[in-house]
C-alpha cells in the first residue's frame, strides 16, 4: 500500500488508470472511498489519485494537535502528488475538501490544471466568531465524548444529506459503514485545527479576484449553504463558473455521479484544449 511522509503525517493514497491526473480530496465525513465511483469512471482516460486526509486511518493520526490545519491539508496534496510522480493535475474537491481545494489552487496554482469544488462551504462566519467558535468545540467534544455512533445518528438525518439516503439507500449504507472506521480524536483535531480555524471564505474576495486556475462550483440545489458560498465566489472570481444539480443535496458525486461525470468531462476538456476562458471582470 502507497504511503508518502508529509510534515508530520503519514498519508495513504491510491492510484489507478493513465493520462491527464486527477487528484481527489475528501470531504470531513468521507474518505478517499468516497469518489470510488469517479475513480472507475475517469481511470479510463486519466491517472487518478485518491488519498485519506491525516487523522483519516489508514492514513497517520497525529496526537498533537500542532499537526493538523487548513495550511497542512493544503500541503498534503502537494505532497501526495510529488510522491505519485504528477507535477501538475485537476483538482477536484467535495465540501472541507473543496476548501483544500480552492485553498491549493491559490497557493499552489502551478501544480493546478483545474480546480472542481463540489459543496464548499464558508469557513468561520466573520459576523459571529464566538459563536462559530463554540460551536466547533461543542462539534470537537462530541467526537471525543459520545463517539462516531451518536455523530452518525445525527448524520443521517441531517438536511444536506437525506437525499443520498432517499435517492441511493445502498450508498448510503456504504457511506455509514465507512464513517464507523473513521478515527473519533481524528475527527475532533480535524473540527478543531482545520475547520475550525480556517479564514473565512467571505474575507477572501481579494485572492478569489486574482484567482487564475480554471475553477467550477457544484452544488446541490437543496444545500444551501454551499449555494451561498458558490454564488459569492461566482460573484467576486472570474476565473469561476457555478453549476446547480436540481433535487440534490451535499454530496454531489454520490447523488448524481453520472451528472457530475458529464460536467467534469467538458471542463476538463476545455481546460486541456486551452479554450477554457475567463469572464470577463
Amino acid at each position: 500500500m502507497p504511503y508518502v511522509d508529509s510534515d508530520g503525517a503519514r498519508l495513504y493514497y491510491e492510484e489507478a488508470g493513465r493520462g491527464t491526473p486527477i487528484v481527489f480530496v475528501h470531504e470531513f465525513s468521507g474518505d478517499l472511498w468516497s469518489w470510488e465511483k469517479q475513480l472507475q469512471h475517469f481511470s479510463r482516460h486519466h491517472h487518478c489519485i485518491a488519498f485519506n486526509a491525516r487523522g483519516y486511518p489508514p492514513s497517520e493520526v497525529p496526537k498533537a494537535l500542532s499537526a493538523y490545519s487548513h495550511r497542512h491539508a493544503v500541503d498534503d496534496i502537494a505532497a501526495v502528488m510529488r510522491a505519485a510522480g504528477v507535477r501538475k493535475a485537476h483538482i477536484m474537491g467535495c465540501s472541507m475538501g473543496s476548501r483544500s481545494t480552492l485553498d491549493f489552487g491559490l497557493d499552489y496554482a502551478r501544480m493546478a490544471l483545474s480546480l472542481t469544488m463540489i459543496g464548499i462551504g464558508s469557513g468561520a462566519d466573520p459576523r459571529n466568531r464566538a459563536a462559530f467558535a463554540r460551536s466547533v468545540e461543542a462539534r470537537a467534544r462530541e467526537y471525543e465524548q459520545e463517539g462516531l455512533a451518536a455523530v452518525l445518528k445525527r448524520l443521517r438525518n441531517a438536511p444536506n444529506r437525506v437525499q443520498l439516503r432517499q435517492k441511493n439507500p445502498r450508498a448510503f449504507d456504504d457511506f455509514c459503514r465507512r464513517f464507523m472506521q473513521h478515527s473519533a480524536q481524528g475527527c475532533a483535531n480535524i473540527t478543531r485545527r482545520v475547520q475550525g480555524r480556517r479564514p473565512s471564505l467571505f474575507g477572501m474576495e481579494r485572492a478569489l479576484r486574482a484567482l487564475k486556475v480554471p475553477a467550477q462550483v457544484v452544488v446541490g440545489d437543496e444545500d444551501p449553504v454551499a449555494i451561498e458560498s458558490g454564488l459569492f465566489m461566482q460573484r467576486v472570481s472570474p476565473a469561476v463558473r457555478l453549476l446547480v444539480a436540481p433535487a440534490t443535496g451535499h454530496l454531489v458525486n454520490l447523488e448524481e455521479p453520472d451528472l457530475l461525470h458529464r460536467i467534469c468531462e467538458e471542463f476538463f476538456a476545455l481546460v486541456e484544449s486551452r479554450e477554457w476562458r475567463a469572464r470577463a471582470a
